[in-house]
């Protein structure tokens, strides 16, 4: 072989070898990413699927780099599928975001909660004294009084008139073993008139119901004249054509809804996320859903008469929480005695 072909030759293999290694160089760049792009945000709520289907959309748009996954069901539900998650080694979701105020103290003290202090803090109202970033209120869900309008002519303006004849056997409450937001309401209305509140309405018939929603519809059936009830379910149903209407005495039932990172998953898209949720954006869809945005420069629909969140707020029956939840196996007890007249 010439020395020119010998020339040639080596030319071609140096080539072909750079080349080999220009391609692996390229495949090796990629492999990273691909695990990374795949790993979805996972979010646990109790919200109804018309209110976190939109906020997720929202927040995909705004990063669309994020895959987002969520389950909605009942805040029950939801822990009892943590603990056995937790049970098996791992929490497969990155937030949590229900209303049952205590569930997020538990998760607190046993350590499973990741500390984020959002900048957006500033921008809302936050019923939490001994806020800590555990857990930020995402929501304010209030209570009132659902009355049907065929039944009941003259407003409740205070709690107390639940007391009179026209309430008469057709008030109801929602078990507070079986809602967590019912376990609240009775909570905080026994902590501002005592026991003796619940004496009365169980002397005036009152009954107990199985959850928040079906005590509502009992009131549009006209099953009840009237019922303890959540701002947004009550809402959906006159958006429907049923023919209640929901009022709040001065003393104001107000639910915060928390949300949460746990500890060890897709951490910088759940801190994003949590950030999102409490942005005007998002919060304008809370507060179009019936119940309270945390954000003073969000208002609710006219039509719906709620009031101002910082209103609101300082309306509301304060309680301590932490002491709400070690008292909630006694105080469901004596609530259930008191109505079944047990007492």
């Amino acid at each position: 072989m010439s020395k020119k072909s010998i020339l040639l030759l080596a030319i071609v293999m140096l080539c072909s070898t750079l080349l080999a290694g220009c391609g692996g160089s390229d495949k090796k760049a990629a492999t990273p990413a691909a695990p990374a792009a795949g790993k979805k945000l996972i979010i646990y709520t109790s919200m109804k699927e018309s209110l976190i289907s939109g906020i997720v959309e929202g927040f995909k748009k705004k990063n669309p780099g994020i895959e987002v996954d969520y389950q909605s069901a009942g805040a029950g539900k939801l822990m009892a599928k943590i603990a056995a998650e937790r049970q098996s080694g791992k929490i497969l979701a990155d937030i949590i975001w229900t209303s049952e105020v205590p569930d997020f103290y538990n998760m607190k003290k046993e350590g499973i909660l990741e500390q984020y202090k959002t900048p957006l803090l500033k921008d809302i109202v936050n019923p939490f004294d001994d806020y800590d970033g555990y857990f930020t209120a995402a929501r304010l869900g209030t209570l009132g009084i659902a009355i049907n309008t065929d039944k009941i002519k003259t407003p409740p303006t205070q709690w107390s008139d639940l007391y009179k004849p026209e309430y008469k056997g057709a008030f109801g409450i929602a078990d507070p073993a079986l809602s967590g937001t019912a376990y609240m309401s009775v909570a905080l209305l026994e902590k501002q008139f005592g026991w003796e509140f619940f004496d009365k309405l169980r002397a005036n018939g009152a009954r107990i119901g199985k959850g928040s929603g079906q005590v509502v519809d009992d009131t549009a059936s006209g099953e009840l004249a009237a019922s303890l009830a959540v701002d947004y379910i009550t809402y959906d149903k006159i958006e429907k054509g049923a023919h209640i209407a929901l009022y709040y005495p001065p003393e104001l039932l107000l639910a915060p809804s928390p949300v949460a990172i746990f500890k060890g998953g897709n951490v910088d898209a759940a801190k994003k996320f949590v950030d999102y949720l409490l942005d005007k954006e998002a919060q304008t869809l809370i507060a179009g859903e019936g119940t309270l945005s945390v954000r003073t420069d969000v208002t609710s629909p006219e039509k719906l008469k709620l009031p101002a969140s910082a209103d609101a707020w300082k309306r509301s029956i304060k309680i301590d929480y932490v002491k709400m939840m070690d008292s909630k196996k006694a105080t469901i007890k004596q609530f259930t005695d008191t109505l079944q007249g047990k007492k």
